[in-house]
Protein backbone atom coordinates (compact mmCIF):
# COMPACT_ATOMS: atom_id res chain seq x y z
CA UNK A 1 0.00 0.00 0.00
CA UNK A 2 1.32 3.69 -0.96
CA UNK A 3 0.42 6.66 1.24
CA UNK A 4 2.17 8.70 -1.82
CA UNK A 5 5.20 10.86 -1.40
CA UNK A 6 7.25 7.55 -1.64
CA UNK A 7 5.93 6.63 1.82
CA UNK A 8 4.56 2.78 2.24
CA UNK A 9 1.87 1.88 4.46
CA UNK A 10 2.09 -1.51 6.69
CA UNK A 11 -0.52 -3.44 8.20
CA UNK A 12 1.36 -4.26 11.73
CA UNK A 13 0.70 -7.72 13.50
CA UNK A 14 -1.06 -6.07 16.16
CA UNK A 15 -4.56 -3.95 16.71
CA UNK A 16 -5.45 -1.64 19.18
CA UNK A 17 -7.06 -2.25 22.44
CA UNK A 18 -10.28 -2.44 20.65
CA UNK A 19 -9.16 -4.53 18.08
CA UNK A 20 -8.33 -1.60 14.95
CA UNK A 21 -5.81 -2.45 12.90
CA UNK A 22 -2.19 -0.72 13.24
CA UNK A 23 -0.60 0.69 10.55
CA UNK A 24 2.83 1.88 10.08
CA UNK A 25 4.40 4.74 7.70
CA UNK A 26 7.57 4.81 6.63
CA UNK A 27 10.19 3.21 4.55
CA UNK A 28 10.46 -0.10 6.53
CA UNK A 29 13.68 0.49 8.20
CA UNK A 30 12.94 1.84 11.79
CA UNK A 31 12.50 0.37 15.12
CA UNK A 32 8.81 -0.50 15.03
CA UNK A 33 9.38 -2.15 11.28
CA UNK A 34 12.30 -4.47 13.12
CA UNK A 35 9.79 -5.21 16.12
CA UNK A 36 6.93 -6.30 13.62
CA UNK A 37 9.49 -8.29 11.59
CA UNK A 38 10.49 -10.05 14.67
CA UNK A 39 7.07 -10.78 16.12
CA UNK A 40 5.66 -12.09 12.34
CA UNK A 41 8.61 -14.22 12.85
CA UNK A 42 7.48 -15.75 16.07
CA UNK A 43 4.29 -16.20 14.92
CA UNK A 44 5.41 -18.25 11.58
CA UNK A 45 7.42 -19.99 13.60
CA UNK A 46 5.00 -20.59 16.58
CA UNK A 47 2.22 -21.56 13.40
CA UNK A 48 4.85 -24.31 12.02
CA UNK A 49 4.98 -25.84 15.71
CA UNK A 50 1.52 -25.43 15.85
CA UNK A 51 1.00 -27.34 12.77
CA UNK A 52 3.28 -30.48 13.71
CA UNK A 53 1.29 -30.49 16.95
CA UNK A 54 -2.30 -30.81 15.51
CA UNK A 55 -0.91 -33.82 13.28
CA UNK A 56 -0.03 -35.21 16.38
CA UNK A 57 -2.81 -34.90 18.17
CA UNK A 58 -4.92 -35.41 15.20
CA UNK A 59 -3.00 -38.83 14.97
CA UNK A 60 -3.29 -40.07 18.11
CA UNK A 61 -6.79 -42.26 18.30
CA UNK A 62 -6.94 -41.75 21.71
CA UNK A 63 -7.46 -37.50 21.83
CA UNK A 64 -10.19 -36.69 23.70
CA UNK A 65 -12.89 -34.18 21.89
CA UNK A 66 -11.84 -31.16 24.18
CA UNK A 67 -8.20 -31.38 22.95
CA UNK A 68 -8.99 -31.60 19.60
CA UNK A 69 -11.22 -28.73 20.31
CA UNK A 70 -8.35 -26.85 21.80
CA UNK A 71 -5.83 -27.63 19.14
CA UNK A 72 -8.52 -26.00 16.26
CA UNK A 73 -9.16 -22.79 18.52
CA UNK A 74 -5.30 -22.54 18.60
CA UNK A 75 -5.64 -23.23 14.54
CA UNK A 76 -7.92 -20.45 13.96
CA UNK A 77 -5.85 -17.99 16.11
CA UNK A 78 -2.61 -18.82 14.04
CA UNK A 79 -4.69 -18.52 10.86
CA UNK A 80 -5.35 -15.31 11.76
CA UNK A 81 -2.41 -14.11 12.57
CA UNK A 82 -0.69 -15.94 8.84
CA UNK A 83 -3.15 -13.91 7.00
CA UNK A 84 -2.28 -10.87 8.16
CA UNK A 85 0.72 -11.41 7.90
CA UNK A 86 0.21 -12.66 4.24
CA UNK A 87 -2.05 -9.02 3.53
CA UNK A 88 1.05 -7.00 4.87
CA UNK A 89 3.44 -8.28 2.82
CA UNK A 90 1.19 -8.61 0.00
CA UNK A 91 0.11 -5.27 0.27
CA UNK A 92 3.79 -4.01 0.20
CA UNK A 93 4.91 -6.19 -2.96
CA UNK A 94 5.80 -3.60 -6.08
CA UNK A 95 2.86 -3.58 -8.76
CA UNK A 96 2.95 -5.89 -11.05
CA UNK A 97 2.94 -3.72 -14.00
CA UNK A 98 6.64 -2.79 -14.18
CA UNK A 99 7.36 -6.68 -15.70
CA UNK A 100 10.31 -6.82 -18.11
CA UNK A 101 10.81 -8.62 -21.54
CA UNK A 102 12.82 -11.30 -19.77
CA UNK A 103 9.43 -12.58 -17.78
CA UNK A 104 8.80 -16.09 -19.09
CA UNK A 105 5.94 -17.00 -21.01
CA UNK A 106 4.00 -19.71 -19.63
CA UNK A 107 1.04 -19.26 -21.99
CA UNK A 108 3.12 -20.10 -24.91
CA UNK A 109 1.52 -23.10 -26.35
CA UNK A 110 4.41 -25.35 -27.36
CA UNK A 111 5.36 -25.03 -23.91
CA UNK A 112 8.49 -23.26 -24.55
CA UNK A 113 9.79 -20.39 -23.14
CA UNK A 114 12.31 -17.94 -23.42
CA UNK A 115 14.21 -16.92 -20.04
Amino acid sequence: MNAGCGSTVRLLPWSTADGRPCYLLGGGSGHVSRVADEIETVQLDMAAELLDHAADLLGDHEATAPQVRFVADRLAESLRDVHRIAESRGARLPDPEHETDESPDFDDPDGEFEG
